[in-house]
């Protein structure tokens, strides 16, 4: 079956009020239009890729019964450290506990993403993974760090694209990915489902 393609008319739903996911999608001029999901999304346990793409997917779903013509993106990100995974931080507390837990060392950042066509099939659904490594912080830096409010909202606590950037010494795979969606990836899964005919998009 041959659905219409995202275009200005037709944009992207994106079930997500995320600022990072939609200002990523900003950046690359792809049309869409963003609708909370209202998921829950503490409330899955297991293999970390498959969670996030689980999430991606309910997120996906919960807004296509009210725009069941569109192409729709979930997408959730996770922080693995060892054997435990990081949500966002529910208080002081909370920040304070993942950032003495992330530091001095690697953890992977997960992101789960599930396309849904038009009639509501998932098109295409991945997980991408990159490492990331923090530097050591002393309690000063952590105080300081969750003073400014940036952890909160943030997946393990830290955003690579703002001020946490201080504490990222390097990172192995996509930097847009610990931003809050894999850009590249994403784009790939749009033109192999033919959501997208081309990509960049004429003007």
């Amino acid at each position: 079956m041959n659905f219409q393609p995202i275009s200005t008319d037709y944009p992207l739903i994106l079930a997500s009020e995320s600022p990072r996911k939609k200002s990523l999608l900003r950046q690359v001029d792809l049309p869409f239009h963003a609708v909370p999901s209202h998921v829950e999304e503490n409330q899955v346990t297991g293999n970390p890729s498959v969670k996030a793409s689980w999430l991606a997917e309910k997120k996906a779903r919960a807004v296509h019964p009210e725009f069941n013509n569109s192409w729709i993106l979930g997408a959730d990100t996770i922080v693995v450290i060892g054997e435990e995974t990081l949500g966002k931080p529910h208080d002081h507390h909370d920040a304070e506990s993942m950032l003495y837990l992330l530091r001095g060392k690697e953890h992977e950042v997960i992101t789960g993403f599930c396309l849904l066509n038009p009639k509501g099939d998932v098109a295409q659904t991945k997980a991408i993974t990159t490492l990331v490594r923090m530097k050591w912080l002393a309690a000063d830096e952590i105080k300081a760090y969750i003073a400014t409010g940036e952890p909160f909202g943030k997946a393990g606590s830290y955003a690579i694209q703002g001020i946490g950037a201080f504490m990222v010494e390097s990172i192995s795979g996509s930097y847009t990915n610990v931003v809050g969606l894999p850009v590249c990836a994403v784009i790939k899964s749009l033109l192999a489902a033919s959501a997208l005919k081309e990509f960049p998009m004429p003007f």
